[in-house]
């Protein structure tokens, strides 16, 4: 077998990246589902929270899909503006007080709630993968 060449790369990213931002933000909106899910007596096993976020420039977009407590849309922003001062932008382009947030979470879908939860001897599917 001829031995072929081939170039390898990745990206790694630091502190203050924008994608070290939006993991931040997704991590903290996943933590308040299953949060205010406790305080409402809510299985952990039926929350999802399929959170993508998206940052630019005095702005960040909150989408995905979710099934658990109803949270509306000011507690997520709330939760996402936290987040972003906790890490410590309070810069001109991006403030933790002054930045657009826009929050399109929907709920999950009923037949891929259906699809991806675990019953009897059935395996768990992936919502995301649409198995």
């Amino acid at each position: 077998m001829a031995r072929q060449n081939y170039l390898f790369t990745s990206e790694s990213v630091s502190e203050g990246h924008p994608d070290k931002v939006c993991d931040r933000i997704s991590d903290e909106i996943v933590d308040l589902f299953f949060r205010e899910g406790a305080r409402a007596g809510i299985d952990p096993y039926q929350i999802r929270v399929a959170c993508e976020t998206l940052a630019t420039t005095n702005r960040v977009v909150i989408a995905g899909e979710v099934r658990g407590p109803d949270l509306g849309a000011a507690t997520i922003e709330e939760a996402a503006r936290a987040a972003i001062k906790q890490i410590g932008y309070e810069q001109d382009g991006f403030h933790w007080r002054d930045a657009q947030v826009e929050v399109l979470l929907h709920a999950q879908s009923a037949d891929i709630a259906q699809g991806v939860d675990a019953a009897g001897n059935k395996d768990e599917g992936a919502g995301d993968q649409g198995i």
